[in-house]
């Protein structure tokens, strides 16, 4: 799988992040382990 622009990726073991700033072929990989990539925050409303 390519890595997607502007996507947050997180480590399932230590936890770190990382934003993909140049989408490319390839994987986020940390702990030797595939990143996953993060679902968007809900935005808290203002009402």
């Amino acid at each position: 799988m390519a890595n997607q622009l502007g996507k947050r990726y997180r480590c399932g073991v230590c936890g770190t992040e990382v934003l993909c700033t140049k989408a490319g072929e390839g994987t986020a990989i940390c702990c030797e382990q595939e990143m996953v990539v993060q679902e968007p925050r809900p935005v808290p409303s203002s009402d």
